[in-house]
């Protein structure tokens, strides 16, 4: 290991986010489908998959990297180099690891989020219309409403022969293009739009030697 860049920074709900989580507390009268939150502190949270997973599939679309519709295994493409492939033995491709830790994203303004249908969240009804029969069918979603803050952090882990500057511009078009699409469900619906703000910090393999 060369070094490691560490992002931080805050995501701020531009529109409301659904990002879902267990329906196991469901009740007659409530949401449909409920948001994910810590079990412990009951704060809605982004998980770090949720983001990853997201980041990863914007760059293998503006990269032209999918495979038919499914995650790059390329060790050699933009997003394999960043977030790991499987390979391909067939073509000589052992794959690698992930370069990128990608950290839940807890939320750090719930003191602002008050008047809210449920705690920190609000519900949405929305109503699907059969276009046969016209019949309509309400469902109700939790989001996290706009104007919400998550504490984000990523670590990159830079290793000798890693190309570092394409890493680091992976992951600077990934918060682009996550800016301008949507995070979480519903997107196309106007939920799950977010600005991004972001700081790093480089620490040297030697730096961790002094500890």
């Amino acid at each position: 290991m060369i070094k490691k860049v560490i992002y931080t920074g805050e995501i701020t709900l531009i529109t409301g986010l659904h990002i879902g989580g267990s329906n196991t507390a469901m009740n007659i009268g409530g949401p449909d489908k409920f948001v994910v939150r810590n079990p412990i502190s009951n704060l809605p949270y982004i998980p770090g998959s949720s983001l990853k997973g997201k980041m990863r599939a914007l760059v293998e679309l503006a990269n032209g990297e999918t495979e038919y519709g499914k995650p790059s295994t390329s060790s050699k493409s933009k997003s394999g180099k960043l977030f790991g492939a499987l390979g391909n033995k067939a073509k000589n491709d052992e794959g690698c690891p992930s370069r990128l830790i990608v950290r839940d994203a807890e939320l750090i303004n719930g003191d602002q989020i008050q008047n809210t249908d449920m705690p920190y969240t609000e519900s949405k009804t929305e109503v699907s219309i059969d276009r046969i029969t016209a019949k309509a069918t309400p469902r109700t979603f939790e989001r996290v409403p706009a104007g919400a803050k998550f504490e984000f952090k990523m670590i990159l882990n830079v290793f000798s022969g890693d190309d570092e500057k394409e890493l680091r511009q992976t992951i600077d078009l990934a918060i682009a293009l996550l800016e301008d699409d949507y995070l979480g469900g519903n997107g196309s619906r106007g939920y799950g739009q977010v600005k991004i703000e972001k700081k790093t910090e480089v620490k040297l393999a030697e730096d961790y030697g002094k500890i």
